[in-house]
């Protein structure tokens, strides 16, 4: 018996999709000091019983939100032993909750940015997708 073809599309394989997601990175603003950069949750422009959401709704919903994806830590972010005596409170990559407006806004092409400070990361999340952003409720 053999086993059966996995079809994967080119742009991957070949490592397109990864030399992009590392360029889109490299956009990324390095945050400075105890900063952290993160993207927030953006909503699909399809509800899960098939309404769509226009583009306004989609965009408001980014400002809004709060629930966002650590993209880079600040180099002093957590190094300060008698605030973080347990250490990071997140990082890069980690799902997190932080207060709904929190941070400087940054737009760039895709969506907007936060930059936040160190301390204002509320809680870890392991699936966005298990909380309803607030502004859906």
């Amino acid at each position: 018996m053999t086993k059966p073809k996995l079809i994967v599309p080119q742009h991957i394989w070949d490592g397109k999709a990864v030399e992009k997601q590392k360029k889109e990175m490299e956009k990324v603003p390095n945050p400075t000091g105890y900063r952290i950069t993160l993207f927030p949750l953006k909503l699909d422009s399809k509800t899960k019983s098939g309404i769509h959401l226009t583009d306004e709704t989609v965009q408001e919903s980014q400002l809004t939100t709060n629930i966002c994806k650590v993209l880079k830590v600040g180099p002093d972010a957590y190094k300060d032993k008698e605030k973080f005596p347990t250490g990071p409170w997140c990082k890069e990559d980690d799902w997190v909750l932080i207060t709904r407006y929190a941070g400087s806004r940054i737009r760039i092409d895709g969506g907007e940015l936060r930059i936040i400070n160190d301390d204002e990361i509320l809680a870890v999340i392991d699936d966005p997708r298990d909380i309803l952003p607030a502004n859906i409720l």
